[in-house]
């Protein structure tokens, strides 16, 4: 099994109009189906200051087609103070109560100060906007996770429980010019109160150090697979790497194997910020090329070959 590449799916230096909040970038793609073969796929742009709110296009992911571009943000950056007042990167979404809800990273860069995250929660309404769900984070620092946080990925329900996958720094410089950014896991019974258990996932010193942006499906025998991004020191770019887990807490990494490799054209310098998604009994994955999204995203599918 492995990733064969369908194609650059969306291009943000083409888009026609561009509003203020959404000029450079298309990052986190993030995939909720409307109708058929179409999705609208949420992205995280940039102003010019590089702050980011969310945007999104309407795709025939069958035809590699856009259906609609939309012009307006659907969800923009906070006020100066807030948990998000410097950008809105999105994770994933999943459902609790009857209510669809879309978690976040908020970023804060104060003057003077090193940037940091916390996660934090919109919710979806029936016609896929998006409603900050309280003024402080879903999840902020705490014990386990002292510094900063960042994108989560939720599996499960209320019938099995959830769990929970998210980036957490340890340390800003390991002293290779890289930060120690692991994933961290969390579990809770209703979605809402969660309990966190620490790193999951492991590092490796100047290999794989730096994860962001976990996405996670279960495969045939009801095994984990998890893809992520991930950065070894302070000279690589991101790539896109794979674990396995049996029971989702135990995760062996497979950084070359099932994975999605540099292309030549849009993602020559980079791939990241995975997303897995099945439809239609295929599993297809977006992800991000060069300079964090920049270029846009792309569409891999998973085949026998």
């Amino acid at each position: 099994m492995a990733w064969a590449k369908l194609g650059q799916l969306y291009d943000p230096r083409h888009r026609a109009k561009r509003h203020p909040s959404l000029v450079t970038h298309a990052a986190n793609p993030l995939p909720v189906h409307l109708d058929g073969d179409v999705y609208r796929i949420y992205y995280s742009g940039r102003d010019a200051a590089n702050r980011s709110s969310v945007g999104a296009v309407d795709i025939d992911i069958r035809k590699q087609s856009i259906v609609a571009d939309h012009d307006e943000p659907f969800f923009e950056r906070g006020p100066e103070g807030s948990f998000y007042a410097d950008g809105v990167s999105i994770g994933c979404c999943y459902s609790a109560g009857g209510v669809q809800y879309m978690l976040f990273m908020g970023w804060q860069a104060p003057a003077g100060e090193h940037w940091r995250g916390d996660i934090g929660r919109l919710i979806i309404d029936m016609d896929g906007r998006l409603e900050l769900n309280g003024e402080e984070p879903f999840l902020g620092s705490d014990e386990t996770d002292p510094i900063s946080l960042s994108y989560p990925w939720v599996l499960g329900d209320e019938a099995t429980g959830f769990r929970m996958w998210y980036g957490s720094t340890q340390v800003w410089d390991a002293g290779n010019g890289e930060m120690i950014h692991s994933i961290n896991a969390a579990h809770s019974a209703d979605g809402h109160v969660w309990t966190r258990t620490g790193p999951s996932v492991p590092v490796v010193p100047s290999v794989a150090q730096a994860f962001s942006r976990p996405t996670v499906v279960e495969d045939f025998t009801g095994a984990l697979d998890m893809w992520f991004s991930y950065r070894g020191d302070g000279t690589t770019t991101y790539r896109i790497g794979h674990a396995k887990s049996q029971r989702g807490g135990d995760w062996a990494l497979d950084l070359d194997g099932s994975t999605v490799h540099l292309g030549d054209g849009w993602d020559a310098a980079m791939v990241e910020y995975p997303f897995v998604f099945d439809h239609d009994g295929g599993r297809f994955m977006l992800y991000n090329g060069d300079d964090f999204g920049r270029t846009g995203f792309g569409l891999a599918t998973w085949t026998n070959d």
